[in-house]
C-alpha cells in the first residue's frame, strides 16, 4: 500500500491514525511538528501527508504552503486533519495547497475513502 506521513504533535492522535492506517496496510512515517513535516516530506517522499494545523514551529497551513509550492514535493497530496473545523479554516487549508480537509475526530470510512481517491489519481 502507501507510505503516509502523519504530521501531528499529539501522540494520541498519531497513535489513533497510525493504528487505523496500518490496519489498511499502509506504512507510516511520523513528524511531530510542521518543520519536521517539511523536512521529512522532502527527504522521504511519502505517497501522501496527513497534516495537523495546530503544531509548534511551523503550523500545518504554513507547512502545506511550503510543500505545495516546492517543485520536489508539490506532487505529494496533503490532507489536513484538524480540530480547526470552521468553513473558513477548510477554505484556507485548500488555498494553501491541501487536496482534502477532514475535521477531528475523523471517521475511518471518511479518511480511507479520501486517501484512496487521492492515491488513485
Amino acid at each position: 500500500m502507501a507510505r503516509i506521513l502523519i504530521a501531528d504533535d499529539s501522540p494520541t492522535e498519531v497513535y489513533v491514525l497510525q493504528k487505523l492506517l496500518e490496519k489498511h496496510g499502509h506504512q507510516i512515517l511520523v513528524a511531530e511538528d510542521g518543520e519536521q513535516a517539511v523536512t521529512m516530506t522532502q527527504t522521504e517522499q511519502p505517497d501522501l501527508v496527513l497534516m495537523d494545523v495546530v503544531m509548534p514551529n511551523l503550523n500545518g497551513f504554513q507547512a502545506t504552503r511550503i510543500l505545495s509550492r516546492d517543485d520536489e514535493t508539490r506532487h505529494i497530496p496533503i490532507i489536513i486533519v484538524s480540530s480547526k473545523n470552521q468553513e473558513t479554516d477548510k477554505m484556507w487549508g485548500l488555498r494553501q495547497g491541501a487536496k482534502g480537509y477532514l475535521g477531528k475526530p475523523v471517521s475511518e470510512d471518511e479518511i480511507i475513502e479520501q486517501i484512496q481517491s487521492l492515491l488513485d489519481k
